[in-house]
């Protein structure tokens, strides 16, 4: 294994053994469960927004270190951001995981997870907690907005 497989490896466990903005959300306005029945991921992504800032987010579930790790890593990158901006990034992840991009540098960590795609049964536990994150913005309306000038 080299040395950025095992870096990578690195990070999925960390995030999977003690995940980043795990645990409930009292005060979020948008909730979506999102579940992957072929291998039996489950997540509940909890979402504090004013309708076009993702102000807080956190998760909570169970499932396979990848899909874990993955909604950790998606937590830490997305808070703070516009729906635009989390949705930007969301296709730059998809297109790392589904298609085989290679990761762009805003993706940060979350490249760890850029092997994912050689493995077709894994990629829909790495793209649970986006799948969620994107269904959280159809509630929200952000699907149907224009960016600010």
């Amino acid at each position: 294994m080299s040395l950025l497989e095992e870096l990578y490896k690195e990070i999925i466990l960390r995030h999977y053994k003690s995940p980043h903005n795990y645990g409930p959300l009292d005060s979020a306005n948008v909730r979506v469960m999102g579940d992957n029945p072929s291998c039996g991921d489950q997540i509940e992504l909890m979402v504090l927004t004013d309708g076009e800032n993702i102000a807080d987010l956190r998760f909570r579930g169970q499932g396979c270190a990848i899909s874990q790790a993955s909604a950790s890593l998606m937590t830490d990158l997305v808070k703070g951001k516009t729906w635009l901006e989390a949705l930007a990034l969301e296709q730059q992840f998809k297109a790392m995981v589904v298609d085989g991009a290679a990761p762009t540098p805003e993706l940060g960590d979350l490249a760890a997870l850029s092997g994912v795609h050689k493995l077709a049964a894994r990629v829909k536990c790495a793209t649970l907690a986006w799948n969620a994150l994107e269904q959280a913005a159809h509630q929200v309306g952000a699907l149907s907005r224009e960016p600010k000038d």
